[in-house]
């Protein structure tokens, strides 16, 4: 192979409107899959939190749909959403719900046994205590756990073109169908990129939703 043919960086050069609507889409099953399996797994998570039994059966769905491979789980889609964005989106969202969940179930249940106690003194229902105490003290471990589930599905995203999917999996098996090293690359390294940049961005999101009582303890 020429020493040119590894030059990924003048692909992406060559084609930029290309590139930048496969990055966008990649971008877009990342963040939409993330906040769905966000939207599900919070209120499993307090269910789950007042309710021992079925906190037990939420960690196994949840973990059994972290356990079952990627391409199969896109794979298990297909009858249901046909090709395309959605399954790809459905398939991220299971994929997400575990290190969610997990995150914001551990959070809830070991709030401060003081604060809680400090809030029911002061006359507030259970509903009260979840939205003004536990949450807030949880937020810190829940963007944790979003955090992980981001940068994971930012990986598994790169899989979805197998099933039409979109994103910058297309340039990887364009690159393998043509074994061309400079197309593969022009998606594969961008993806590592994008990794990076999320585990970033959503860090600082997740100092930033710190309470202010944790930045001061934490500092």
């Amino acid at each position: 192979m020429s020493g040119t043919s590894w030059d990924f960086v003048g692909y992406i050069r060559a084609h930029p409107v290309h590139f930048l609507h496969l990055l966008g889409q990649h971008v877009e099953l990342t963040v939409v899959s993330v906040a769905l399996a966000t939207a599900l797994s919070l209120p499993l998570a307090i269910v789950a939190s007042r309710w021992e039994r079925f906190a037990k059966v939420a960690t196994w769905l949840a973990g059994l749909g972290q356990t079952v491979p990627s391409l199969a789980l896109l794979a298990f889609m297909l009858p249901f959403l046909g090709i395309g964005f959605r399954p790809s989106v459905a398939a991220l969202a299971i994929r997400a719900v575990l290190p969610i969940f997990l995150n914001a179930y551990v959070g809830i249940r070991t709030a401060s046994p003081a604060a809680l106690e400090a809030a029911r003194g002061m006359g507030a229902s259970d509903a009260q205590r979840l939205w003004l105490v536990e949450l807030p003290l949880a937020s810190p471990v829940i963007m944790a756990g979003i955090q992980t589930a981001t940068v994971q599905n930012v990986g598994i995203a790169a899989i979805a073109a197998f099933i039409g999917g979109g994103g910058l999996g297309d340039l990887i098996l364009q690159g393998l169908q043509m074994l061309d090293p400079s197309v593969l690359l022009a998606g594969a390294v961008p993806v590592a990129m994008l990794a990076v940049c999320a585990d970033l961005l959503v860090g600082r999101i997740r100092r930033l939703v710190l309470p202010t009582g944790l930045q001061a303890r934490s500092g």
